[in-house]
C-alpha cells in the first residue's frame, strides 16, 4: 500500500502517540477500510459472522451479526480475513463461512448470499485470503481452490449474480489453490479484473466476465503445493507476480486486447520474492517484503535489484503488506512489532515500535495517522497537534 503525502507518526506504542485504543469485540484479522469519517472491519465472535463500524474518534458505530462463522485453521488466521470493500454506499463484507453481505454505511442489511451454498463448498485447504472488489458492475469474488474455481460479481443493490465465469486449470496438488485479492484497474479504456492464481494471470472483462488474455509460465515444472498467497501488484501498466512460495518474482505488461494466450514477460527473477505480504509498486520502483523480513527493492522496468537489506531479526514472520509512507516503509511482524525504516539503499531503522498484539492486517494511513488493527484491538497512532 502507498499511502497519500503526509506527516505520519514513526515512533508509537499502546502508551506513546496513541490517540485511542478499542477492545474489539473480538478475534480478527482482516485490514479495516476508511470511508469519511467512518471505520469498516469484521470480526467472528461468538460464533457469528459480524462487521463493525467505528468513527474517527473510536466510538463504536454500530455492529452486525451477519451469520454463523467459521474458525481458523491456521493459527494466524480467523474466519475473518477477508478485508472489507465500499464505494460510500454499500459496504461489503466476506467471510471464510461463504456468506457475502452488503450493508449501507449505517450498518443496515440491503442482502446476503453464500457462496458456498450456492455455488458449491470451500475446498481450500487452507483459510480464505481473498477480499472482495468493486467494480462499475457490482461486486466481484474469486474463488480459486481445488476443482470448482470462478469469479463472480453480484449486483450491489440486490446480490443477484451479474455473471460468473469458470476460472479452471488443471494444476498439480495444491497449485490450483489461490489467496490472492484480484485487481481492477483500467486498462487502455476498459475496466478489467486481473487475477492472479492456479499458476496463471488473468485478465476479464469488469462489465461482461468475458476472458481477455490468460498468462502461464509461473510453474514450468508443474510443481505440487505452489499455492500463492501473495497477489500481484499492478502500476503502469505493469504486473508485478511473486510466486513459487516466496522463490520467484516476474514482471508481465498489461493490455486491454491481444492474443489470448500472449507472453508479455518484461523480466523474472529468481531468489527474490515473497510469499504471503503483497509487493509495493511507486515511483518506479517495486519492493517486496519476505516472510522473513528482507527488504529488496527493484527497478520496475528492468527488474535490477538497486538493494537489499534486512530488518530485525525474529522467530515471527511478516505476514501484513508493508506501508511505503512519507518516503519510510512501515512493516508489522506477525507478532506485534512494526518497524518504519527508510525506502531507500541506506535503510535506516527509524522505529522498533511494539503494539502489544498480534497482527495480520495492513496499517491504514488516515489524515497523517495511522490505524493498526491487531488480532483484537484497534489503535490509532498519530503526532499531538
Amino acid at each position: 500500500m502507498v499511502a497519500p503525502a503526509g506527516n505520519y507518526p514513526v515512533k508509537f506504542s499502546p502508551t506513546e502517540n496513541v490517540m485511542w485504543m478499542v477492545d474489539l469485540p473480538d478475534e480478527g484479522s482482516s485490514t479495516p477500510v476508511v470511508w469519511g469519517n467512518a471505520i469498516y472491519l469484521t470480526v467472528s465472535t461468538d460464533g457469528k459472522d459480524v462487521a463493525v463500524s467505528y468513527d474517527l474518534d473510536g466510538n463504536e458505530r454500530w455492529r452486525r451479526e451477519l451469520g454463523k462463522a467459521r474458525t481458523g485453521k491456521n493459527r494466524a488466521a480467523t474466519g475473518s480475513n477477508p478485508s472489507p470493500v465500499t464505494d460510500g454506499e454499500h459496504v461489503v463484507v466476506y467471510f471464510k463461512s461463504g456468506l457475502v453481505a452488503c450493508l449501507d454505511m449505517a450498518g443496515n442489511e440491503l442482502w446476503q448470499v453464500n457462496l458456498q451454498d450456492k455455488y458449491g463448498p470451500d475446498t481450500l485447504w487452507w483459510d480464505l485470503g481473498t477480499s472482495p472488489v468493486l467494480t462499475s458492475a457490482g461486486v466481484c469474488i474469486a474463488v480459486m481452490q481445488e476443482g470448482d474455481s470462478y469469479l463472480v460479481t453480484l449486483d450491489l443493490e440486490n446480490g443477484d449474480e451479474v455473471w460468473k465465469a469458470k476460472r479452471q486449470y488443471d494444476r498439480p496438488t495444491e497449485s490450483d489453490q489461490a489467496y490472492t485479492t484480484p485487481a481492477v484497474v483500467d486498462i487502455d479504456g476498459r475496466e478489467t479484473i486481473v487475477t492472479f492464481g492456479a499458476d496463471h494471470l488473468t485478465a476479464h472483462e469488469a462489465k461482461s466476465g468475458e476472458l481477455v488474455w490468460q498468462r502461464d509460465g509461473f510453474n514450468p515444472d508443474d510443481k505440487e503445493m505452489w499455492r500463492v498467497i501473495a497477489s500481484a501488484t499492478l502500476a503502469d501498466g505493469i504486473a508485478v507476480v511473486p510466486f513459487g512460495r516466496a522463490e520467484f518474482l516476474a514482471a508481465e505488461r498489461v493490455f486491454a486486447n491481444g492474443d489470448l494466450n500472449a507472453r508479455e514477460r518484461l523480466w523474472e527473477k529468481r531468489g527474490i520474492g515473497t510469499d504471503v505480504p503483497s509487493p509495493i509498486v511507486d515511483d518506479g520502483k517495486v519492493y517486496v517484503l519476505d516472510d522473513r523480513g528482507t527488504v529488496t527493492c527493484l527497478d520496475l522496468a528492468t527488474g535490477d535489484v538497486q538493494w537489499t537489506n534486512r530488518l530485525p531479526r525474529g522467530s515471527a514472520k511478516y505476514y501484513s503488506s508493508p506501508l511505503l509512507a512519507s518516503g519510510n516503509l512501515y512493516c508489522l511482524r506477525q507478532d506485534g512489532m512494526l518497524y518504519v525504516v527508510t525506502a531507500n539503499e541506506d535503510f535506516e531503522l527509524l522505529a522498533e515500535n511494539d503494539v502489544g498484539d498480534e497482527s495480520v492486517a495492513t496499517p491504514v494511513p488516515v489524515d497523517d495517522t495511522l490505524l493498526v488493527r491487531t488480532r483484537t484491538k484497534l489503535y490509532r497512532f498519530g503526532m499531538p497537534k
